[in-house]
């Protein structure tokens, strides 16, 4: 099973706006099935659900238990954005953590150094040599002194790749200015923009996997590319951007592997 996911607040908090089809601030499910029904038809995901009838009844089951999470047994309550937002941040944090989970942490809940850098590189779309290489620089640096990865150090570091686009301009801001990308300064920009204390060993980490000639410094666009195609998760295509495809991929992930989340 693939794990997609690429969606900040931000984008949720529109998402929102474009279902409020009265503009009230609360939606109901008439006005989501609508906008979910328009998009749907546009969406590529939408035409191959209907060229294939299993899909097409596996995304109806899929969309009925969303509607019935966000709106009753009964379809009559409303959708605050309040819920849709603690929605988005609770199956984000679901997803984040099985993917943690998945590189089975020792007993202390601790990922090796080379763990993370996998699910970091996992969407990169590095020639299979260059991804073998930047693993291998990893896995020789921390072989004798790694402390490994937390899972609350993973999850802080997916809240700034939420905040991407900022970051993007705060480096490239430093870049023009002359100013070298060093790990004091990647730090600073994540508390700066994204309100994240990320961890110094963490840092540590991703200069090792991007600092290719180790002299210290970051290359802020491969970095920032490569971090924007792992936030995307496979969703990169302009015609699978749609909100539909990722609200089919989220609802489709928790209830594969979290069926406790909207409960069925």
């Amino acid at each position: 099973m693939k794990l997609k996911f690429s969606a900040s607040r931000r984008h949720f908090e529109i998402a929102f706006r474009m279902f409020d089809l009265n503009g009230d601030g609360d939606v109901d499910c008439e006005e989501f099935e609508k906008v979910a029904a328009l998009i749907r038809q546009q969406s590529s995901i939408g035409s191959r659900h209907r060229d294939h009838a299993n899909t097409g009844n596996t995304f109806k089951g899929i969309n009925s238990a969303l509607t019935t999470y966000f709106f009753g047994p009964k379809l009559n309550e409303k959708l605050t954005i309040e819920k849709f937002l603690d929605f988005q941040h609770q199956l984000q944090k679901e997803i984040l953590s099985l993917e943690f989970q998945r590189k089975q942490p020792d007993e202390n809940g601790r990922i090796t150094e080379a763990d993370f850098a996998e699910l970091l590189l996992a969407y990169a779309g590095y020639p299979a040599k260059k991804k073998a290489r930047m693993l291998k620089r990893v896995k020789k640096a921390f072989r004798d002194h790694g402390v490994g990865i937390t899972k609350d150090d993973y999850l802080k570091f997916f809240h700034l790749l939420n905040n991407i686009n900022d970051v993007d301009t705060a480096l490239t801001f430093y870049h023009i200015a002359g100013a070298s990308i060093d790990q004091p300064t990647l730090r600073h920009v994540a508390n700066t923009v994204a309100h994240v204390d990320l961890d110094p060993h963490v840092i540590n980490v991703v200069f090792t996997i991007f600092d290719e000639n180790m002299d210290g410094q970051l290359s802020n666009r491969e970095f920032v590319a490569v971090m924007k195609n792992r936030l995307l998760r496979g969703l990169e295509k302009p015609k699978d951007t749609g909100f539909v495809k990722l609200m089919y991929s989220l609802i489709k992930c928790a209830r594969d592997t979290k069926p406790a989340l909207l409960d069925f």
